[in-house]
């Protein structure tokens, strides 16, 4: 990574931020507290937290920008206004996002006029912030590091979510012109890496995403917890949690629901928030499914708590998914020891990931039955071997401290 160890000090720029809980804002608040923890100066441009409910978050109010500083002064947080739609459409995304990218440029014009700042580390998602980081660098001179977190223009190609070429090539070509003038490019898969080299025709870096081991671990007697959230020891807990959106496809939930209905003792938990969740809530009710359960996400002091209360844990993705974005939540069931079934197609990234190191049970996309038949076989074996393989790959692949350590210099 780039980081100037003379000045100690950088701009993180990226729309998700502390205090979310889950997706790409809980790896840059992640990163930056490591950082500010090992006394490097943090100038943080972001949005006021929204995700993944899809609203401003109390007690934020987001009409207006706000300043924070915090830990002494090494860590400032400006947070700028932008629209928030209740129900992220293709359009309304590109609204959504684009808002951002105008009050974000106020900040960094603002900054122009501050001492320099040799850094800028760029988030993307929203792929265009590159441009707002290239502004900056012109009249700076800093550096940028462009870490693509997920590979936006693909996914909503494949995934149908913009169906216009002109515009998919308009954003290729914007996304093209900043692969060209940031200094340096990292991304968290080996196969986003790969075909962001082909785009960019530049060495990307791997950067992966972590989990953090001592905030993440198995705990003793898990099925004494559940009485906290209302089930009984021998229930049969199947848990979805996280954010829901295009790429899950989670009605699939609701074939599942309908197949176990007879079986009182299999429970399914859905723990997510947003217009999505309350979508799928809502064709809950009017079947009449109690096997159900939905549950808001979880506070961070009780998170590891409940994500030990499961049997099972469900990463659920729709074809074309898999291998443009690496589930996030996988790390933390993985760190908690955690049978997760995931969907992914032979030959991603992720089918070999979890295949290679028997990390897990693979499900062929959008499959219910192959779902229906890998459910019944987890709730009815002895899979300790995954578990453990998972929570190993955990400490010694993914630990939070090894990889900051490794792909961040702060000498």
């Amino acid at each position: 990574m780039i980081l100037d160890s003379r000045k100690k000090e950088l701009i993180v720029y990226g729309i998700n931020f502390a205090p979310e809980l889950t997706g790409i804002g809980k790896y840059t608040s992640d990163m930056v507290d490591w950082l500010v923890e090992n006394n490097v100066k943090c100038t943080v441009v972001t949005s006021f937290p929204y995700y993944p409910y899809w609203q401003i978050q109390k007690p934020y109010k987001g009409f207006f920008y706000k300043k924070e500083v915090n830990n002494n002064g090494l860590l400032t947080i400006y947070r700028c206004p932008m629209y928030v739609p209740k129900k992220a459409t293709g359009l309304k995304r590109i609204l959504h996002e684009a808002s951002f990218l105008i009050s974000s440029f106020f900040i960094f014009f603002y900054l122009l006029f501050k001492p320099k700042i040799s850094n800028i580390f760029c988030v993307a998602p929203p792929f265009h912030l590159g441009l707002v980081a290239i502004f900056y660098k012109f009249f700076k001179g800093a550096t940028i590091t462009y870490h693509v977190q997920d590979l936006q223009i693909e996914a909503a190609k494949n995934l149908r979510m913009i169906k216009g070429k002109v515009l998919l090539n308009f954003f290729s070509k914007i996304e093209l012109y900043i692969f060209k003038n940031v200094d340096e490019i990292s991304s968290i898969s080996k196969n986003m890496i790969s075909k962001l080299v082909t785009q960019s025709n530049k060495e990307v870096f791997f950067f992966p995403n972590w989990v953090d081991n001592k905030e993440f671990y198995p705990i003793e007697n898990p099925m004494l917890s559940r009485k906290n959230w209302g089930f009984a020891e021998n229930d049969k807990i199947v848990l979805y949690s996280g954010s829901i959106g295009e790429k899950q496809g989670l009605n699939q939930l609701i074939e599942l629901a309908k197949f176990y209905k007879i079986n009182t003792q299999i429970k399914f938990i859905v723990a997510s928030s947003g217009s999505y969740s309350i979508k799928l809530q809502s064709e809950v009710n009017e079947l009449n499914i109690t096997n159900i359960y939905f549950l808001p996400l979880q506070p961070k002091e009780v998170f590891n708590e409940f994500l030990n209360i499961a049997d099972v844990h469900l990463i659920l993705q729709k074809k074309n998914a898999a291998d443009l974005v690496m589930p996030s939540k996988l790390t933390t069931i993985m760190a908690i020891g955690g049978l997760a079934i995931v969907s992914c197609e032979k030959g991603t990234e992720l089918y070999e990931l979890i295949n290679d190191n028997k990390l897990g049970i693979l499900v062929e996309p959008e499959n219910t039955n192959d779902l229906k038949y890998s459910i019944e076989k987890t709730l009815n074996n002895n899979y300790n071997e995954i578990r453990l393989n998972a929570r190993n790959f955990a400490m010694n692949a993914l630990d939070k401290e090894i990889i900051l350590n490794k792909f961040v210099n702060i000498a």
